[in-house]
């Protein structure tokens, strides 16, 4: 069973272009990473300084676990961190964005 996750993040002001051409191209580690842990995939959208992801993923906290200590989302999220207003510090298994409706 594939789980779809929605997060809403924000970046600080005026990381808006520095965060767009660092996603312009993910390391192939960082790649490898994300799909040994089930990611299936990834989309984020920004409007402005707000983030917002949709993830296809295999089993959510079991992703997060595998790549909390994982040598290739450890500078990826270090990096993330000079950019994001509030940096994943992965303490959290729950996604930030609740389903609330969809068109059946």
């Amino acid at each position: 069973m594939t789980q779809t996750i929605a997060l809403h993040t924000r970046l600080k002001p005026g990381c808006e272009a520095e965060y767009d051409r660092v996603h312009a191209t993910i390391p192939s580690e960082l790649d490898g990473a994300l799909r040994e842990a089930g990611v299936h995939s990834w989309r984020i959208w920004r409007s402005g300084r707000e983030l917002f992801h949709l993830i296809e993923v295999a089993d959510y906290a079991a992703m997060r676990e595998q790549l909390r200590e994982h040598p290739a989302n450890i500078p990826w999220q270090a990096r993330m961190a000079e950019l994001l207003d509030v940096p994943d510090d992965y303490s959290g298994a729950e996604p930030s964005v609740r389903l609330v409706w969809e068109l059946p």
